[in-house]
């Protein structure tokens, strides 16, 4: 089963489970994914979370329920909702109206459809990548827990960067930084429910270290390392969902569960000919 097939069925799965409490553990391993790479890879791709998704689906659904003339009460219980108060104000909050207002001649409602995945790739821009074999390598730097639930990690991983920068952690790191400059990692994916670790970080340097920085060990990996060119972070933002939306579902091979690596060379961040990678590990 490739890649396509493989984000299909977890669809479809979601689709025949969607009256039933999220099982993301499952519907990853029919994606033939680890949990967080399959919430990162959907979320990249689609532009929403999964749990996002489901409760759009389950709010297009009941309006269809609800239309067809199903109580009003049975439609909130069967979609998960614990109140009839809650489902009115989430059904409010998508379709504009009450759901008693649904049955009305006319109701203007929305309707969000269900998803298949097709590989597009655009080819307007070049995408130079590398594939490298490395041994471990020690880093020391600051870490943060990153939570995945509703996608908070894409909030919480730029203000750990600010928080660094505005606290001083960021300057140490920067000032010590060797020829590979600054790195971000994302690291320990199946070692929390929904949260990983995220480091900003250097590459191993002789000397102690401050109280609340720490130091661990990238493990041996193949890594496909692509190149980034422009300004941050749009530059950087636009190379990973490109990676995730055309070149890892094209190309034949599959994300390794080894940490995530963005390095950051020193330079002018906002200049428009800026370079940067990122690597990701990869398997056949």
């Amino acid at each position: 089963m490739n890649w396509l097939d493989a984000m299909n069925k977890a669809v479809e799965y979601l689709e025949d489970n969607i009256t039933e409490k999220l099982d993301i553990e499952k519907v990853a391993k029919i994606a033939l994914s680890s949990t967080f790479h399959f919430q990162r890879m959907y979320h990249m791709i689609t532009g929403i979370t999964i749990a996002e998704y489901i409760r759009r689906r389950r709010l297009t659904l009941a309006a269809q329920d609800i239309v067809s003339g199903e109580k009003i009460i049975n439609v909130a219980y069967k979609y998960g909702y614990e109140t009839p108060e809650a489902f009115t104000k989430a059904f409010g909050k998508m379709h504009g109206i009450s759901p008693s207002a649904a049955r009305e001649p006319g109701a203007n409602l929305k309707a969000y459809p269900k998803l298949s995945f097709h590989i597009s790739i655009k080819g307007d821009k070049n995408m130079d990548y590398k594939i490298v074999e490395k041994e471990s390598f020690i880093v020391v730097g600051k870490q943060r827990r990153i939570t995945m639930v509703d996608g908070e990690n894409f909030k919480q991983v730029p203000q750990f960067w600010n928080d660094c920068i505005n606290d001083g952690s960021y300057e140490w790191i920067y000032s010590r930084a060797g020829e590979r400059g600054v790195l971000g990692i994302c690291k320990d994916f199946g070692k929390y429910k929904d949260e990983f670790n995220y480091m900003i970080a250097i590459e191993n340097i002789k000397e102690t270290l401050p109280s609340g920085y720490i130091s661990t060990t990238i493990p041996a990996a193949t890594w496909a390392i692509f190149e980034s060119v422009g300004a941050l972070p749009e530059a950087i933002q636009d190379l990973t969902r490109r990676i995730f939306t055309e070149w890892l579902p094209a190309a034949g091979y599959q994300h390794d569960c080894a940490p995530e690596l963005e390095v950051y060379p020193k330079g002018d961040i906002y200049s428009p000919d800026y370079r940067c990678e990122i690597w990701i590990p990869i398997k056949k």
